[in-house]
């Protein structure tokens, strides 16, 4: 066997035959081999000569023969054929740990390749090439002859051998098988009737002598096949004696390395083992003391978790339970006195799941149930009667539960929340109904009665209450809700800390030297640490002193989380403990994606309090609005009303963060139904002032001038009533609009103040503008059709009883359409400010009623030329040219057209009035062209054509003398036909 790699170098040899290592070697640590060192530095073994006087395997080195080739005698024994391991010497003798092991190569033998044996081959190329040619050319004559003799005696022998039987030849030869027996000795030659004949003498050694015969072949074959491999016989017998010779020499060497050993392990290898044994003893004890301890510490467990629970201090009591059971299966499995507690901690752990359920469900109950005006929203410390912190309590409750995976207690609180929710409707009602002496409890005793019964101002002051008490409501949710909130967000950071360490932690490791397999056994490792690795004994009691060190600090370090876990329950009450606690129970945290879900849970459960709180409220406004109460409200308690709804919108969608519908939906119901009774009161006012109205100029008080003048600065709005005074302005004859006058009917000015009470409610609910504005325009088609079937139809004789429809009412009805079409676009730009551009479209509906009252203004002018063209056509038809002169007819054109004119001029302005006066020019123009052609009156000159001159002169002197007409172009040249 090799020697170690790790021993010094040594001469070749000694006089002896033997080498030996020099004293005067350095000390130094051996590199670690596969086989057992020669001899450890500083050896105490004095003189070993005398250890080492046979023959030495490492000696053997110099005198190398064929029969010294590196054999390892081992796998030489260890036949792979062999079907069991137990007939293998070494296995047998040297137990199963034996094995076979490579050995290194060694540091002191160059690496030989085929680089090093390159000069020699092309050197002894060419000559080998010439000597196999010559081989080939001439072949070696001792080589031909004993070829020829060879093959000589290989026919000589094959030819004998052919003379023997083939039966005897045959693998199958068997003389038990009768048939072969028989063909081997044919007794049908024998005579078998009795006595033994000569024939039968001389057939039996006739046979014997040819058996002999063969028998004498094989032998002689067997004899010259023998001799030709005499020289390999007898070279293996002589090597197998050499070999035997080798193996006793060995032996006495093995024998010599073994006393050799057997000293070594004497003088240097029996002390310290016993101190390696004594310190596994220490150790075993120690280990042993420190798991009396632990099983000390975990036995106290159970009472601990009950001091722990009599505080709330639910996390902790977790957290012990959950470091005794991960000691139960680790340090302290099979531990016969502990079978049943790991199943007592797991039922105590459910125990603390139902009482955690429990504690939440009833905190739940006390913090919504309690009163918001004098408490604060999260209670704190000095609040309850315990003088604990109620906000701790949450948080040490939601780590419990965060802790358990318990998701659901959000449920808990929802089902509390609506409970609660309920309960604040009936808490307002029955508070206001106290101070109310009208309503007697005990007669009306459901709630939409009550409220019913309720005046709309204490009907509207119960709603503040319940707006208010339904925000203070929402407020105290959403921080208790965020108090929860903060805490998941604290444990998924923790999660994320916790990743980023691990992550670290798992890099670092991996830069870091592979750990070593499995252990051996404590008491072969030491052992196989110094022989096997080339330690010294200081080096293996070191490594042994860490193993020690490191085992006693972790049994400190669980013992130190279970004393830990028990010194909570000394009133460490605060939230950082619980967070610390929580921590170490990472094994049990919930996933980010389940804490991503219960932050988003805890959102959609402030939705569902806005939502529900909303729903409570619709029920209020339906209870009061069932007997049609809403409907008829002023408009100025529905704008209220409306204020006050809009304003708890605003108010929880900014606390809430969602816009719930259902109050909306409801406030727009009751809209509708406010927008189609205002409509129809104002619609009903508007057909019997129209119905009463004589259509006579009426006179415009200051209040409506005031109206008017502050729609021209822009406010579309109902100014405030004024308390009347000494110094009020007297009502004035005209409307004046942007230095315009206006001659007006009573019915207009009411009419005006109509219409922006339609843009006040837009103002004050913007919800209602498009309902409103249809409204609207239904309000303003129905004056311009009832004031058109009043003048222009001549309703007003039937309906006022007037005696007929004069110029002026025509004039005055005109005027007053006029107005309403001034306002028409201001009201159009109002309502385009409080619609969504997609609703735009119903803008048009302002277009269209332009368009019918400037048709209608259209219809009443020509209706005001109609009347003087049948005047014209009626007087003309009698005119005659002749004296005196102006004619009567022209007298009466005249006439007619100044009381026209007084009628209309004080009413339209000016620009009319001319357009007008053109008009009835061009139809005087018409009648009296066709009358003068008719008479047969000609621009010639002639004595009827000055009469008719005087005549017209007469009409253009006194129409321009009339006032704003006298530069009115008449143009009466017209009036002749152009001569053909």
């Amino acid at each position: 066997m090799a020697s170690s790699h790790g021993s010094s170098p040594v001469p070749r040899g000694g006089r002896d035959g033997i080498y030996r290592k020099e004293r005067d070697a350095p000390p130094a640590r051996c590199r670690s081999v596969c086989s057992l060192p020669d001899v450890c530095p500083k050896e105490p073994t004095g003189d070993g000569r005398g250890l080492c006087d046979g023959p030495s395997v490492v000696a053997e080195h110099d005198r190398w023969t064929v029969y010294s080739s590196k054999v390892n005698l081992p796998a030489a024994l260890n036949d792979p054929r062999l079907a069991k391991r137990e007939s293998d010497f070494f296995t047998k003798t040297w137990g199963l740990d034996f094995a076979e092991t490579e050995v290194m190569p060694s540091f002191y033998l160059p690496n030989i390749t085929r680089e090093h044996f390159g000069p020699y081959l092309q050197e002894m190329a060419q000559r080998e090439r010439i000597h196999e040619h010559c081989k080939s050319i001439c072949p070696d004559k001792d080589d031909v002859d004993a070829a020829s003799s060879i093959a000589s005696d290989h026919d000589k022998s094959r030819a004998e051998l052919e003379q023997v039987p083939k039966i005897f030849m045959k693998p199958e030869f068997a003389l038990e098988d009768p048939g072969t027996f028989n063909s081997v000795l044919p007794w049908s030659h024998f005579n078998s009737a009795g006595g033994k004949s000569s024939r039968d003498v001389a057939s039996s050694k006739l046979l014997q002598e040819k058996l002999s015969h063969y028998l004498d072949v094989v032998e002689v074959s067997i004899a010259r096949q023998i001799s030709l491999r005499s020289d390999a016989f007898f070279h293996a017998m002589s090597s197998q004696h050499e070999l035997q010779d080798r193996l006793q020499e060995t032996q006495r060497a093995v024998a010599v390395l073994r006393g050799r050993t057997a000293a070594i392990d004497r003088i240097m290898c029996q002390g310290p083992l016993q101190a390696l044994r004594t310190a596994l003893t220490r150790n075993n004890c120690v280990k042993l003391h420190n798991k009396l301890k632990l099983m000390a510490a975990v036995h106290q467990t159970q009472p601990t978790v009950q001091l722990l629970l009599s505080t709330a201090e639910f996390v902790g009591a977790l957290e012990l339970i959950s470091t005794t059971k991960e000691v139960l299966q680790q340090e302290l499995q099979g531990i016969h006195s502990f079978r049943h507690l790991g199943s007592q901690l797991c039922e105590l752990e459910k125990l603390i799941d139902k009482m955690m359920v429990e504690d939440f469900s009833m905190y739940a109950r006390s913090d919504l149930n309690r009163s918001l005006r004098d408490e604060p929203l999260v209670l704190e410390k000095g609040h309850q009667p315990n003088a604990a912190s109620q906000k701790e309590r949450l948080e040490s409750l939601v780590f419990g539960l965060l802790r358990q995976r318990k998701l659901d207690f959000l449920d808990i609180y929802s089902d509390e929340m609506i409970m609660t929710n309920k309960a604040i409707v009936s808490q307002c009602v029955a508070e206001n109904v106290l101070h109310i002496e009208d309503i007697d409890t005990e007669v009306v005793t459901k709630l939409a009665d009550q409220m019913r019964l309720m005046t709309f101002p204490q009907w509207f002051e119960l709603l503040e209450n319940i707006f208010e008490s339904f925000l203070l409501f929402l407020q105290k949710i959403k921080a208790t809700l965020s108090v929860i909130k903060n805490v998941v967000l604290e444990v998924l950071a923790s999660n994320q800390r916790i990743r980023l360490l691990e992550e670290a932690a798992g890099s670092g490791a991996s830069v870091q030297e592979a750990p070593r397999g499995p252990a051996l056994l404590q008491g072969e490792a030491e052992l196989a640490y110094l022989t096997h690795e080339g330690l010294f004994i200081s080096d293996a009691l070191n490594e042994a002193q860490q193993q020690q060190q490191q085992q006693q600090q972790q049994v400190l370090d669980h013992s130190s989380r279970i004393q830990q876990s028990r010194a909570e329950a000394a009133g460490s009450d605060s939230a950082e403990t619980s967070i610390s606690s929580f921590m170490s129970g990472e094994h049990m945290m919930p996933t980010d994606l389940e804490l991503n879900r219960v932050i988003d849970n805890l959102q959609e459960l402030l939705h569902t309090a806005s939502d529900v709180s909303h729903d409570r409220c619709v029920k209020v406004l339906t209870a009061r609005a069932k007997d049609g109460s809403l409907e008829r409200l002023g408009s100025a308690e529905f704008v209220c009303l409306s204020q006050a709804v809009e304003g708890f919108v605003r108010d929880t969608e900014e606390l809430c963060s969602r816009r719930s519908a259902s109050l909306k939906g409801a406030l727009q119901s009751q809209a509708n139904r406010f927008v189609h009774r205002f409509h129809d009161e104002r619609k009903t006012k508007l057909s019997l002032l129209l119905d009463n109205e004589r259509w006579k100029q009426a006179e415009v008080p200051a209040e409506f001038q005031d109206l008017v003048n502050s729609i021209a600065d822009g406010r579309i709005t109902l100014p405030e009533r004024k308390i009347p005074g000494p110094e009020d302005r007297k009502p004035a004859e005209f409307l004046l609009v942007n230095g315009q006058k206006y001659a007006v009917v009573g019915t207009v000015l009411l009419l005006i103040r109509i219409f922006l009470e339609y843009c006040q409610c837009v103002n004050d609910i913007p919800s209602i503008a498009t309902d409103m504005l249809t409204r609207l325009s239904d309000l303003l088609k129905h004056f311009n059709s009832r004031s058109c079937q009043l003048v222009l139809g001549a309703g007003a004789l039937q309906v006022v009883g007037l005696k007929t429809i004069t110029t002026k009412n025509l004039a005055l009805a005109s005027r007053c359409l006029q107005l309403v079409v001034h306002y028409i676009p201001i009201i159009r730009a109002h309502f385009e400010t409080k619609l969504q551009p997609k609703q735009f479209s119903v803008l048009r509906h302002f277009d269209h009623i332009t368009k019918d009252y400037n048709d209608h203004v259209a219809e009443i002018s020509a209706k005001l030329v109609a009347i003087m063209d049948s005047l014209f056509e009626k007087v003309l038809s009698k005119y005659e040219v002749k004296a005196p002169m102006p004619s009567v007819c022209f007298r009466n054109v005249c006439k007619q057209t100044a009381k026209m004119h007084e009628a209309i001029s004080e009413l339209l302005p000016e620009e009319q009035t001319q357009m007008l006066f053109l008009r009835i020019n061009a139809s005087l123009k018409m009648h009296l062209k066709r009358q003068l052609a008719r008479l047969g009156v000609v621009n010639d000159g002639g004595p009827q054509h000055g009469l008719v001159v005087v005549d017209v002169a007469f009409y253009t002197e006194n129409v321009q003398a009339l006032k704003n007409l006298a530069r009115l172009d008449l143009n009466m040249v017209e009036i002749w036909e152009h001569k053909r």
